[in-house]
């Protein structure tokens, strides 16, 4: 008997952490599916894909600033994108489309749309992206990181599922730093592309928590030029790092951006946080994401415009002094996190392909 051929689906998420690891993680329950996967030169899934997921790229990244829902269709860069993905489509003989949102997922959507497959899409955010209103109609479902997303969507089908995280989540993580079982961790998150205000604050009080005998851990990014300003055997900087699942699961707490993605991480391991919402993201997103942490009590939330390295300082001496305090928070936290997020969104990919 002829071995029935695996079902083929296509992957867009591209751009930042935020986006890639949700698919990421949907992708690693979908083992019986081959999978195409499409991005943006020189991005992050640039580094993270090619060595799991055959990965093919548009030159649409100039756009993404730019794009408006009246010149969308008229954009010179944005017919040959998806004349390519209908091409990768025929060619791959695709039978439906997962996409994370951002502008990867316009050509992607348009593409599908020609060809007659279903999209599933997911947004993370608790006020979805431009181009995820924009899209859903065309789109089988709308999978939600928020529940407070699904007004932004009246006239479609849409389910909560929180946010993908990877399994490594899901099980305890061996971390490969030489840290003491009692001595306190601080983990400094500002998003896959780093953020440099944040760094700034940082170690303009990280002195004073060291002191303490506290480790940090500051995820730095690529992009500071400062990021060597300050040293101290306590002190590890990275600009990525692989192991988040452990690192998190290890951490006391952490001082974060508040990307949705970075958030149901946060959640699922149980970490407190001090969170400092982007102020440049779109309308305003993460300080919504934000707000659902602080109200369950497992987060503080900072505006950046407001938040000095003295209130900074201070803030983080109080919570070194309160194990109680953390504990308690981390379980409310705890509370935030649905576990089953990326099976929940296989199995819609399942049905929508089936169907």
């Amino acid at each position: 008997m002829r071995e029935e051929a695996k079902p083929n689906l296509l992957i867009a998420a591209s751009g930042t952490g935020g986006h890639l690891f949700p698919a990421l993680a949907v992708a690693e329950e979908l083992g019986d599916y081959n999978i195409q996967w499409l991005g943006v030169p020189n991005r992050l899934e640039t580094k993270l894909v090619p060595s799991s997921y055959p990965l093919t790229t548009l030159n649409i990244e100039g756009i993404k600033k730019r794009i408006a829902l009246g010149t969308i269709g008229v954009s010179f860069r944005i017919p040959p994108a998806v004349s390519k993905v209908v091409n990768l489509i025929k060619k791959n003989q695709i039978q439906g489309i997962f996409t994370t949102g951002g502008y990867i997922s316009a050509p992607a959507i348009i593409a599908a749309r020609i060809c007659g497959i279903p999209v599933i899409i997911h947004d993370s955010n608790a006020i979805p992206g431009k181009v995820t209103r924009w899209f859903a109609r065309w789109c089988h479902t709308v999978a939600l990181g928020f529940p407070t997303a699904e007004k932004y969507f009246p006239r479609q089908r849409t389910i909560w599922v929180s946010t993908p995280v990877r399994k490594a989540f899901h099980s305890p993580q061996p971390l490969d730093l030489p840290l003491k079982e009692e001595t306190p961790l601080i983990v400094v998150l500002g998003g896959s592309q780093g953020a440099v205000a944040v760094n700034q604050l940082i170690r303009s009080s990280a002195k004073v928590w060291l002191e303490t005998g506290a480790v940090i851990v500051h995820l730095t990014g690529e992009r500071d030029p400062e990021v060597d300003r300050f040293q101290h055997p306590q002190y590890y900087t990275f600009p990525f790092y692989e192991n988040m699942a452990g690192l998190l699961q290890r951490a006391n707490f952490a001082i974060s951006r508040a990307g949705a993605g970075t958030l149901t991480e946060l959640a699922i391991t149980g970490t407190p946080a001090i969170l400092i919402p982007y102020p440049y993201a779109a309308e305003d997103h993460q300080t919504y994401n934000a707000q659902t942490f602080v109200e369950v009590g497992a987060a503080v939330s900072y505006p950046q415009q407001e938040l000095t390295s003295d209130t900074l300082e201070k803030t983080v001496l109080q919570w070194l002094a309160s194990p109680k305090m953390l504990s308690e928070m981390g379980e409310k936290a705890k509370t935030l996190a649905v576990n089953d997020s990326a099976i929940q969104i296989a199995t819609l990919l399942r049905q929508a392909v089936s169907t």
